[in-house]
């Protein structure tokens, strides 16, 4: 049997960390089982489901290198193959017509509170002749659910998960108006694309229970079912906007490169021994669900920092140039032309090694595009008193004629100077690096002075020497 895993998100808002957490496991269970991961976009609720949230998903999983197989399959084209299970259900009757209208139901629901029950559908048109029916009074269908015994769902992470069928109302299949629901459309669809492992949040338990009925009363096998531990914030509580980024597409705005945050999704509620920085390929090689615990996870942004931090460090220095160069054309202080971007992908390697961000990594590199007279913080602004002048004055003329221009040449004439003066190196350096960015920090002093190149390096002496 093929391993058939599926990602099926509702394009009704943004591409939220524990679904792009789900998607990442059905992905990785696929490939270490040689098998296929397929999309389907769930878009039945019409009204809430939008173009720009499709978007957000194909774009998020690209980003995330998460590539499934064939065409994403939306399962509002299905309609017709929902209705025509349901038809299947009535014909064998295991569904039926239910008239109660929404103010019927209410009243039912008020009642079942009143008397301290769970509010559910009570049953109304279960076993009514067919011929009570009203006239041109539009009708849900609703699956005739068993009313004894117990579902089970041997869940592959949970373990086995009992419920009492007398617990369960009458789901609904069709909707007055003839759609299907969500609960009908996921079984068919699952079943019609050959999914054997169905891997979601444990917020679908509920759901699960609700679909085997389904399952059971058409004759089809369930697939497997792996329900997730649901990610929370840092102090236990759901997930929300006041604990920070939620989403995938805010997490890559706020400078997470993909492979730190798989890396970390895939630890956040998996474990392979001390394994901890794991690239794909060791990804799809060492997962699978019996590495999945139980208990909720609790997003740590802090160690996700720490993680980026680390792939940063690994990463290509051409690519982080280029999400650099993005960020820079953002702003209108800056030159961000390709003498900048030069400047930049030298700094490049010493960039890196301070920064737990993109974003971090762009505000650092930022100077190499700054115009002049650069603005001085006021930590610079110490430096650039009047030894601090005395010091840009003597080494003006000295790199001016220094040939060739390199990180070498350049920390020989710095050392040579601080030692004809009787100065420590930093004496020096902290001057230059002043000048050279309006900071206090920069990478390496001969590093960043080839990096900007002879002739911006001199400009930006005068310029301080004239402030």
């Amino acid at each position: 049997m093929k391993i058939r895993t599926r990602f099926a998100p509702s394009p009704t808002g943004l591409l939220h960390i524990g679904n792009a957490r789900a998607a990442l496991f059905n992905y990785l269970f696929a490939r270490h089982h040689c098998g296929e991961f397929v999309l389907r976009i769930e878009d039945t609720d019409r009204e809430r489901s939008t173009q720009q949230a499709v978007d957000v998903i194909f774009e998020g999983l690209k980003w995330m290198g998460l590539d499934w197989d064939g065409e994403p399959t939306f399962q509002a084209s299905r309609q017709d193959r929902h209705a025509e299970v349901v038809a299947q259900l009535m014909e064998k009757g295991m569904a039926y017509r239910c008239y109660c209208t929404a103010e019927e139901l209410a009243a039912m629901r008020e009642k079942a509170r009143a008397e301290k029950r769970p509010p559910r559908y009570d049953g109304t048109w279960r076993d009514r002749d067919p011929a009570d029916a009203p006239e041109g009074v539009p009708y849900a269908i609703r699956l005739k659910a068993p009313k004894e015994g117990e579902t089970i769902i041997k869940d592959l992470v949970q373990g086995e998960v009992r419920v009492a069928n007398a617990e369960m109302d009458d789901l609904i299949l069709l909707r007055s108006d003839g759609t299907p629901t969500y609960l009908l459309a996921v079984v068919v669809d699952d079943h019609d694309m050959d999914i054997t492992h169905v891997m979601r949040g444990d917020d679908h338990l509920t759901n699960t229970f609700r679909q085997a009925m389904i399952y059971r009363a058409m004759g089809w096998d369930l697939p497997k079912f792996a329900h997730l531990p649901l990610i929370h914030g840092p102090d236990g509580a759901k997930l929300s906007k006041r604990h920070g980024a939620q989403s995938v597409v805010e997490f890559r705005e706020e400078g997470i490169l993909p492979e730190a945050l798989c890396n970390y999704l895939l630890r956040l509620g998996w474990g392979h021994g001390d394994a901890e920085i794991l690239d794909r390929e060791e990804q799809i090689k060492l997962f699978d669900i019996d590495g999945i615990g139980r208990s909720p996870s609790r997003m740590d942004y802090v160690k996700l920092s720490h993680l980026n931090g680390i792939w940063m460090r690994r990463a290509n220095d051409e690519r982080l140039t280029a999400l650099v160069m993005q960020r820079l054309a953002q702003r209108d202080d800056l030159n961000h032309d390709e003498t900048v971007r030069a400047r930049v992908l030298a700094l490049m390697p010493g960039l890196k090694e301070r920064a737990k961000t993109v974003v971090e990594l762009a505000d650092n590199a930022a100077f190499a595009g700054l115009r002049l007279p650069l603005t001085l913080t006021p930590k610079a602004e110490k430096h650039l008193g009047e030894e601090g002048k005395k010091v840009l004055a003597g080494l003006e003329t000295r790199l001016a004629a220094l040939e060739p221009f390199t990180p070498e040449g350049i920390d020989s004439t710095l050392r040579a100077f601080a030692t004809e003066h009787e100065l420590k190196l930093g004496a020096v350096a902290q001057p230059l690096r002043a000048a050279m960015t309006g900071t206090t920090t920069s990478p390496g002093i001969d590093l960043t002075l080839a990096a900007l190149g002879r002739e911006e390096v001199l400009a930006r002496i005068r310029s301080a020497l004239s402030a």
